[in-house]
Protein backbone atom coordinates (compact mmCIF):
# COMPACT_ATOMS: atom_id res chain seq x y z
CA UNK A 1 0.00 0.00 0.00
CA UNK A 2 2.76 2.47 0.35
CA UNK A 3 3.95 1.89 -3.24
CA UNK A 4 0.57 2.28 -4.17
CA UNK A 5 0.26 5.47 -2.00
CA UNK A 6 3.31 6.87 -3.70
CA UNK A 7 2.47 6.25 -7.20
CA UNK A 8 -1.30 7.70 -6.24
CA UNK A 9 -0.19 10.96 -4.95
CA UNK A 10 2.88 10.82 -7.68
CA UNK A 11 0.22 10.73 -10.78
CA UNK A 12 -2.04 13.18 -8.85
CA UNK A 13 0.11 15.60 -9.63
CA UNK A 14 1.00 16.70 -5.85
CA UNK A 15 3.97 18.49 -5.64
CA UNK A 16 7.01 15.78 -4.94
CA UNK A 17 7.54 17.26 -2.10
CA UNK A 18 4.31 16.48 -0.09
CA UNK A 19 4.45 13.10 -2.09
CA UNK A 20 7.76 12.04 -0.19
CA UNK A 21 6.56 13.29 3.10
CA UNK A 22 2.98 11.76 3.28
CA UNK A 23 4.18 8.64 1.53
CA UNK A 24 7.00 8.62 4.89
CA UNK A 25 3.69 8.78 7.08
CA UNK A 26 1.78 6.42 5.52
CA UNK A 27 4.63 4.03 5.88
CA UNK A 28 5.02 5.08 9.93
CA UNK A 29 1.17 4.57 10.42
CA UNK A 30 0.72 1.21 8.01
CA UNK A 31 3.73 -0.43 9.70
CA UNK A 32 2.52 0.05 13.14
CA UNK A 33 6.22 1.61 14.36
CA UNK A 34 4.08 4.90 15.03
CA UNK A 35 7.24 5.92 17.55
CA UNK A 36 9.06 6.58 14.30
CA UNK A 37 6.96 9.84 14.53
CA UNK A 38 8.96 11.22 16.82
CA UNK A 39 11.83 10.97 15.03
CA UNK A 40 10.14 12.36 11.79
CA UNK A 41 10.75 16.63 12.76
CA UNK A 42 14.42 15.47 13.54
CA UNK A 43 14.70 13.39 10.09
CA UNK A 44 13.71 16.72 8.14
CA UNK A 45 16.06 18.72 10.14
CA UNK A 46 19.02 16.16 9.61
CA UNK A 47 18.47 16.30 5.62
CA UNK A 48 19.39 19.81 5.57
CA UNK A 49 21.63 20.20 8.52
CA UNK A 50 24.99 20.42 5.80
CA UNK A 51 27.46 23.46 5.33
CA UNK A 52 27.57 22.66 1.87
CA UNK A 53 23.56 22.96 0.60
CA UNK A 54 24.71 26.54 1.29
CA UNK A 55 26.10 26.35 -1.85
CA UNK A 56 22.75 26.12 -3.81
CA UNK A 57 20.82 29.45 -3.11
CA UNK A 58 24.72 31.03 -3.12
CA UNK A 59 25.11 30.00 -7.35
CA UNK A 60 21.09 30.36 -7.89
CA UNK A 61 21.84 34.12 -6.68
CA UNK A 62 25.08 34.31 -8.37
CA UNK A 63 23.02 33.21 -11.54
CA UNK A 64 20.42 35.97 -11.20
CA UNK A 65 22.60 38.85 -10.50
CA UNK A 66 24.76 37.74 -13.54
CA UNK A 67 21.91 38.07 -15.67
CA UNK A 68 20.14 41.16 -14.22
CA UNK A 69 23.93 42.80 -14.31
CA UNK A 70 24.35 42.22 -18.26
CA UNK A 71 26.95 39.62 -17.92
CA UNK A 72 25.18 37.06 -19.64
CA UNK A 73 25.21 39.38 -22.72
CA UNK A 74 28.78 39.90 -22.36
CA UNK A 75 29.69 36.51 -22.42
CA UNK A 76 27.31 35.95 -25.59
CA UNK A 77 29.48 38.73 -26.92
CA UNK A 78 33.00 36.40 -26.13
CA UNK A 79 31.71 33.36 -27.53
CA UNK A 80 30.83 35.16 -30.78
CA UNK A 81 34.49 36.13 -31.47
CA UNK A 82 35.72 32.48 -30.74
CA UNK A 83 33.06 30.65 -32.93
CA UNK A 84 30.83 33.41 -34.44
CA UNK A 85 32.05 32.74 -38.70
CA UNK A 86 31.74 29.00 -38.74
CA UNK A 87 28.84 28.12 -40.74
CA UNK A 88 25.56 27.74 -37.84
CA UNK A 89 27.96 30.47 -36.15
CA UNK A 90 24.96 31.19 -34.21
CA UNK A 91 24.20 27.54 -33.02
CA UNK A 92 27.57 27.19 -31.62
CA UNK A 93 27.93 30.67 -29.73
CA UNK A 94 24.80 29.72 -28.38
CA UNK A 95 26.64 26.48 -27.08
CA UNK A 96 29.24 27.90 -26.20
CA UNK A 97 27.61 30.45 -24.34
CA UNK A 98 25.97 27.35 -22.28
CA UNK A 99 29.22 26.26 -21.93
CA UNK A 100 30.10 29.56 -20.39
CA UNK A 101 26.58 30.14 -18.60
CA UNK A 102 26.96 26.22 -16.69
CA UNK A 103 29.97 27.13 -15.31
CA UNK A 104 28.42 29.93 -13.29
CA UNK A 105 24.47 28.96 -12.87
CA UNK A 106 25.00 25.15 -12.03
CA UNK A 107 20.91 24.19 -12.58
CA UNK A 108 19.74 23.14 -15.88
CA UNK A 109 15.88 24.62 -15.33
CA UNK A 110 17.59 27.95 -15.01
CA UNK A 111 20.17 28.25 -17.59
CA UNK A 112 17.37 27.16 -20.48
CA UNK A 113 15.35 29.89 -19.32
CA UNK A 114 17.57 32.73 -19.62
CA UNK A 115 19.90 31.61 -22.57
CA UNK A 116 16.27 30.91 -24.31
CA UNK A 117 15.14 34.33 -23.54
CA UNK A 118 18.57 36.04 -25.44
CA UNK A 119 19.51 33.38 -27.91
CA UNK A 120 16.39 31.88 -29.74
CA UNK A 121 15.29 35.11 -30.97
CA UNK A 122 18.33 36.48 -32.51
CA UNK A 123 18.74 33.06 -33.79
CA UNK A 124 15.46 33.31 -35.31
CA UNK A 125 16.38 36.53 -37.00
CA UNK A 126 19.16 34.85 -38.60
CA UNK A 127 16.73 32.42 -40.47
CA UNK A 128 16.77 29.24 -37.97
CA UNK A 129 14.39 27.54 -37.37
CA UNK A 130 12.67 28.22 -33.76
CA UNK A 131 12.27 24.66 -32.63
CA UNK A 132 15.88 23.52 -34.07
CA UNK A 133 17.02 27.50 -31.88
CA UNK A 134 15.41 25.84 -28.97
CA UNK A 135 16.68 22.71 -28.89
CA UNK A 136 20.37 23.86 -29.13
CA UNK A 137 19.34 26.21 -26.30
CA UNK A 138 18.06 23.00 -24.02
CA UNK A 139 20.48 20.63 -24.77
CA UNK A 140 22.68 23.16 -23.23
CA UNK A 141 20.83 22.48 -20.17
CA UNK A 142 22.70 19.24 -20.04
CA UNK A 143 25.90 20.66 -19.15
CA UNK A 144 25.09 22.29 -16.14
CA UNK A 145 24.78 18.82 -13.81
CA UNK A 146 28.68 17.96 -14.70
CA UNK A 147 30.54 21.14 -15.70
CA UNK A 148 31.10 23.43 -12.28
CA UNK A 149 29.40 24.26 -10.50
CA UNK A 150 26.20 21.70 -10.13
CA UNK A 151 23.69 21.83 -7.49
CA UNK A 152 22.92 18.22 -8.43
CA UNK A 153 26.86 17.24 -7.80
CA UNK A 154 26.44 19.67 -4.48
CA UNK A 155 23.67 17.38 -3.34
CA UNK A 156 25.27 14.28 -4.22
CA UNK A 157 28.10 15.32 -2.75
CA UNK A 158 26.60 15.93 0.83
CA UNK A 159 24.10 12.58 0.04
CA UNK A 160 27.54 10.29 -0.17
CA UNK A 161 29.81 11.86 1.96
CA UNK A 162 32.18 12.55 -0.37
CA UNK A 163 34.23 16.21 -1.56
CA UNK A 164 32.04 18.37 -3.24
CA UNK A 165 35.23 20.40 -4.55
CA UNK A 166 36.20 16.88 -6.04
CA UNK A 167 33.14 16.24 -7.69
CA UNK A 168 33.11 19.53 -9.37
CA UNK A 169 36.64 18.34 -10.64
CA UNK A 170 35.57 15.14 -11.58
CA UNK A 171 32.87 16.57 -14.08
CA UNK A 172 35.52 18.93 -15.98
CA UNK A 173 36.16 15.91 -18.50
CA UNK A 174 32.81 14.72 -19.15
CA UNK A 175 31.48 18.42 -19.76
CA UNK A 176 33.91 18.72 -22.25
CA UNK A 177 33.44 15.65 -23.50
CA UNK A 178 29.49 16.38 -23.62
CA UNK A 179 30.42 19.52 -25.42
CA UNK A 180 32.30 18.21 -27.79
CA UNK A 181 29.77 15.94 -28.99
CA UNK A 182 27.67 18.90 -29.46
CA UNK A 183 29.56 20.61 -31.58
CA UNK A 184 29.65 17.40 -33.77
CA UNK A 185 26.02 17.56 -33.80
CA UNK A 186 25.66 21.01 -34.87
CA UNK A 187 28.46 20.47 -37.36
CA UNK A 188 26.64 17.82 -39.04
CA UNK A 189 22.99 19.06 -38.76
CA UNK A 190 24.29 22.44 -40.39
CA UNK A 191 25.66 20.51 -43.41
CA UNK A 192 22.54 19.12 -43.76
CA UNK A 193 20.39 21.95 -43.35
CA UNK A 194 22.72 23.74 -45.05
CA UNK A 195 22.61 26.83 -42.24
CA UNK A 196 23.79 30.74 -43.05
CA UNK A 197 27.58 30.89 -42.77
CA UNK A 198 28.39 32.87 -39.64
CA UNK A 199 30.23 36.26 -40.06
CA UNK A 200 33.12 36.70 -37.32
CA UNK A 201 33.31 40.50 -36.12
CA UNK A 202 35.41 43.65 -37.18
CA UNK A 203 39.02 43.47 -35.09
CA UNK A 204 37.70 46.68 -33.59
CA UNK A 205 34.15 44.63 -32.76
CA UNK A 206 36.08 41.61 -31.04
CA UNK A 207 38.93 43.90 -29.12
CA UNK A 208 35.33 45.97 -27.56
CA UNK A 209 33.81 42.36 -26.97
CA UNK A 210 36.49 40.87 -25.39
CA UNK A 211 37.52 44.07 -23.28
CA UNK A 212 34.24 43.80 -21.90
CA UNK A 213 33.54 40.09 -22.05
CA UNK A 214 36.68 39.51 -19.87
CA UNK A 215 35.41 40.68 -16.70
CA UNK A 216 31.53 38.75 -16.73
CA UNK A 217 34.42 35.43 -17.54
CA UNK A 218 36.25 36.00 -14.08
CA UNK A 219 33.10 34.56 -12.79
CA UNK A 220 34.02 30.96 -13.25
CA UNK A 221 37.67 31.35 -13.32
CA UNK A 222 36.88 32.34 -9.26
CA UNK A 223 34.13 29.68 -8.82
CA UNK A 224 36.76 26.81 -10.84
CA UNK A 225 39.55 28.25 -10.13
CA UNK A 226 38.91 28.88 -6.34
CA UNK A 227 38.13 25.24 -5.69
CA UNK A 228 40.75 23.68 -8.01
CA UNK A 229 43.52 25.78 -5.99
CA UNK A 230 42.32 25.30 -2.71
CA UNK A 231 41.64 28.82 -2.41
CA UNK A 232 38.23 28.25 -1.07
CA UNK A 233 35.67 25.89 -0.43
CA UNK A 234 32.58 25.26 -3.34
CA UNK A 235 30.34 27.02 -0.80
CA UNK A 236 32.47 29.77 -0.58
CA UNK A 237 33.41 30.43 -4.39
CA UNK A 238 29.58 30.66 -4.61
CA UNK A 239 29.74 33.59 -2.20
CA UNK A 240 32.62 34.52 -3.59
CA UNK A 241 31.20 34.56 -7.31
CA UNK A 242 28.14 36.21 -6.39
CA UNK A 243 29.77 39.14 -4.87
CA UNK A 244 31.82 39.55 -7.78
CA UNK A 245 28.50 39.25 -9.98
CA UNK A 246 26.63 42.32 -7.77
CA UNK A 247 29.99 44.09 -8.15
CA UNK A 248 30.51 44.01 -11.73
CA UNK A 249 26.76 44.27 -12.82
CA UNK A 250 26.22 47.78 -10.75
CA UNK A 251 30.53 49.26 -11.19
CA UNK A 252 31.71 47.58 -14.26
CA UNK A 253 28.42 47.17 -16.59
CA UNK A 254 26.35 49.49 -14.78
CA UNK A 255 23.29 47.51 -15.79
CA UNK A 256 22.20 46.87 -12.14
CA UNK A 257 20.06 48.41 -9.96
CA UNK A 258 20.17 48.56 -6.48
CA UNK A 259 16.26 48.97 -6.68
CA UNK A 260 16.43 45.14 -8.10
CA UNK A 261 18.12 43.66 -5.74
CA UNK A 262 14.84 43.03 -3.52
CA UNK A 263 13.47 41.63 -6.98
CA UNK A 264 16.51 38.99 -6.98
CA UNK A 265 17.14 37.98 -3.69
CA UNK A 266 13.01 37.59 -3.67
CA UNK A 267 13.55 34.98 -6.63
CA UNK A 268 16.21 33.67 -5.40
CA UNK A 269 14.86 32.70 -1.72
CA UNK A 270 11.76 31.37 -2.97
CA UNK A 271 13.89 29.08 -5.75
CA UNK A 272 16.10 28.05 -2.84
CA UNK A 273 13.37 27.44 -0.88
CA UNK A 274 11.82 24.85 -3.09
CA UNK A 275 14.71 23.00 -3.52
CA UNK A 276 15.66 22.67 0.16
CA UNK A 277 11.93 21.99 1.16
CA UNK A 278 12.25 18.98 -1.28
CA UNK A 279 15.39 17.73 0.30
CA UNK A 280 13.94 18.15 3.67
CA UNK A 281 11.11 15.74 2.39
CA UNK A 282 13.33 13.06 0.59
CA UNK A 283 15.41 12.95 3.76
CA UNK A 284 12.41 11.39 5.57
CA UNK A 285 11.69 9.02 2.44
CA UNK A 286 15.30 7.94 2.36
CA UNK A 287 15.39 7.16 5.95
CA UNK A 288 12.07 4.81 5.56
CA UNK A 289 14.05 3.18 2.32
CA UNK A 290 17.23 2.34 4.61
CA UNK A 291 14.63 1.42 7.51
CA UNK A 292 13.21 -0.99 5.36
CA UNK A 293 16.24 -2.41 4.02
CA UNK A 294 16.23 -1.98 0.54
CA UNK A 295 19.42 -1.42 -0.77
CA UNK A 296 20.42 -4.81 1.08
CA UNK A 297 17.58 -6.20 -1.14
CA UNK A 298 18.25 -4.45 -4.61
CA UNK A 299 21.89 -5.62 -4.18
CA UNK A 300 21.17 -9.24 -3.88
CA UNK A 301 18.85 -8.78 -6.93
CA UNK A 302 21.68 -7.13 -8.97
CA UNK A 303 24.15 -9.39 -7.75
CA UNK A 304 22.44 -12.25 -9.08
CA UNK A 305 21.62 -10.67 -12.53
CA UNK A 306 25.52 -9.37 -13.28
CA UNK A 307 28.50 -8.77 -11.58
CA UNK A 308 30.47 -6.60 -14.34
CA UNK A 309 30.53 -3.13 -12.87
CA UNK A 310 29.69 -1.69 -16.81
CA UNK A 311 26.71 -3.65 -16.76
CA UNK A 312 25.51 -2.49 -13.43
CA UNK A 313 26.04 0.77 -14.68
CA UNK A 314 24.16 0.57 -18.23
CA UNK A 315 21.33 -1.00 -15.62
CA UNK A 316 21.18 1.80 -13.49
CA UNK A 317 21.57 4.45 -16.83
CA UNK A 318 18.16 2.54 -18.33
CA UNK A 319 16.18 2.41 -15.02
CA UNK A 320 17.41 6.25 -13.97
CA UNK A 321 16.07 7.36 -17.36
CA UNK A 322 12.69 5.90 -16.54
CA UNK A 323 12.86 7.69 -13.41
CA UNK A 324 13.80 10.81 -14.61
CA UNK A 325 10.99 11.17 -17.15
CA UNK A 326 8.14 11.24 -14.18
CA UNK A 327 10.34 12.48 -11.23
CA UNK A 328 12.22 15.99 -10.92
CA UNK A 329 15.84 15.62 -11.06
CA UNK A 330 16.84 16.77 -7.71
CA UNK A 331 14.02 14.69 -6.18
CA UNK A 332 15.65 11.24 -8.34
CA UNK A 333 18.69 11.73 -7.26
CA UNK A 334 17.44 12.42 -3.04
CA UNK A 335 15.40 8.74 -3.77
CA UNK A 336 18.20 6.75 -5.47
CA UNK A 337 21.56 7.47 -4.32
CA UNK A 338 20.66 5.64 -0.76
CA UNK A 339 19.41 2.63 -2.76
CA UNK A 340 22.37 2.46 -5.15
CA UNK A 341 25.39 4.01 -4.15
CA UNK A 342 26.10 0.99 -1.37
CA UNK A 343 25.71 -1.27 -3.92
CA UNK A 344 27.71 0.64 -6.22
CA UNK A 345 30.75 0.70 -3.62
CA UNK A 346 30.22 -2.34 -1.86
CA UNK A 347 29.62 -4.68 -4.49
CA UNK A 348 31.30 -3.48 -7.61
CA UNK A 349 34.06 -1.24 -6.63
CA UNK A 350 32.89 2.11 -8.72
CA UNK A 351 34.07 5.17 -7.53
CA UNK A 352 31.89 7.26 -6.11
CA UNK A 353 32.84 9.88 -8.73
CA UNK A 354 32.32 8.13 -11.72
CA UNK A 355 29.15 6.84 -10.70
CA UNK A 356 28.03 10.21 -9.56
CA UNK A 357 28.83 11.65 -12.88
CA UNK A 358 27.06 8.70 -14.78
CA UNK A 359 23.71 8.80 -12.48
CA UNK A 360 23.33 13.12 -12.87
CA UNK A 361 23.80 13.19 -16.29
CA UNK A 362 21.29 10.72 -16.83
CA UNK A 363 18.98 11.78 -13.94
CA UNK A 364 18.89 15.58 -15.73
CA UNK A 365 18.31 14.03 -19.35
CA UNK A 366 14.80 13.87 -17.57
CA UNK A 367 14.41 17.24 -17.62
CA UNK A 368 14.25 17.07 -21.77
CA UNK A 369 11.70 14.14 -22.29
CA UNK A 370 8.51 13.58 -22.13
CA UNK A 371 6.01 12.74 -20.33
CA UNK A 372 7.19 15.46 -17.89
CA UNK A 373 9.89 16.90 -19.42
CA UNK A 374 10.19 20.41 -17.44
CA UNK A 375 12.91 21.94 -19.56
CA UNK A 376 11.18 21.63 -22.37
CA UNK A 377 8.03 23.36 -21.73
CA UNK A 378 10.68 26.38 -20.15
CA UNK A 379 11.79 26.11 -23.73
CA UNK A 380 8.75 26.41 -25.43
CA UNK A 381 6.71 29.10 -22.66
CA UNK A 382 10.38 31.33 -23.38
CA UNK A 383 10.35 30.74 -27.35
CA UNK A 384 6.51 29.36 -28.17
CA UNK A 385 7.55 26.69 -29.97
CA UNK A 386 5.54 23.53 -29.43
CA UNK A 387 7.13 21.17 -26.95
CA UNK A 388 7.05 17.74 -29.40
CA UNK A 389 8.93 20.25 -32.19
CA UNK A 390 11.61 21.05 -29.56
CA UNK A 391 11.76 17.18 -28.15
CA UNK A 392 11.94 16.43 -32.39
CA UNK A 393 15.08 18.37 -32.95
CA UNK A 394 16.39 17.35 -29.60
CA UNK A 395 16.95 13.56 -30.07
CA UNK A 396 20.41 13.97 -31.89
CA UNK A 397 21.73 15.63 -29.01
CA UNK A 398 19.90 13.41 -26.77
CA UNK A 399 21.69 10.42 -28.58
CA UNK A 400 24.92 12.50 -28.26
CA UNK A 401 24.37 11.86 -24.36
CA UNK A 402 23.46 8.56 -24.47
CA UNK A 403 27.06 7.77 -25.87
CA UNK A 404 28.88 9.96 -23.50
CA UNK A 405 27.22 8.23 -20.86
CA UNK A 406 28.08 4.96 -22.11
CA UNK A 407 31.30 6.00 -22.38
CA UNK A 408 31.68 7.42 -19.12
CA UNK A 409 30.50 4.09 -17.52
CA UNK A 410 33.09 2.68 -19.88
CA UNK A 411 36.20 4.64 -18.92
CA UNK A 412 36.46 5.53 -15.14
CA UNK A 413 39.29 7.30 -16.03
CA UNK A 414 37.56 9.84 -17.52
CA UNK A 415 35.75 11.08 -14.23
CA UNK A 416 38.86 9.94 -11.96
CA UNK A 417 41.55 10.93 -14.03
CA UNK A 418 42.04 15.09 -12.92
CA UNK A 419 41.39 13.48 -9.18
CA UNK A 420 43.97 10.91 -9.30
CA UNK A 421 46.94 13.33 -10.23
Amino acid sequence: MTIAVFLLLLLGAVPIALVLALTAMWYIQASGNTVLFDSYPQQLFSAIESYGLLAIPLFMLAGELMNEGGLTRRLIALARILVGGFRGGLAYINLVANMMMAAIIGSAASQIAIMSRAMVPAMEQEGYDKSYSAAITAAGGLLSPIIPPSMLFVLFGVMAQVPIAEMFIAGLLPGLLLGASFFIVIALIGLVEQYPKGQWPSRRQALHDLLWGLPALLIPVIIIGGILWGIATPTESAALASLAALLMGRFVYGDLRLSQLPQVLTRTAINAGLVIMLIAAAGVFGWVVIYERLPQMAAAWIAAFTSDPFVFLLLVIGALLLVGMVIDGIAALILVVPILMPIAQSQFAISPYQFGVVVCLTLVMGLLTPPVGAGLFIASSMTGAPPLKIFRALLPFLLATLVTLVLLAWVPWLTNGLIQR
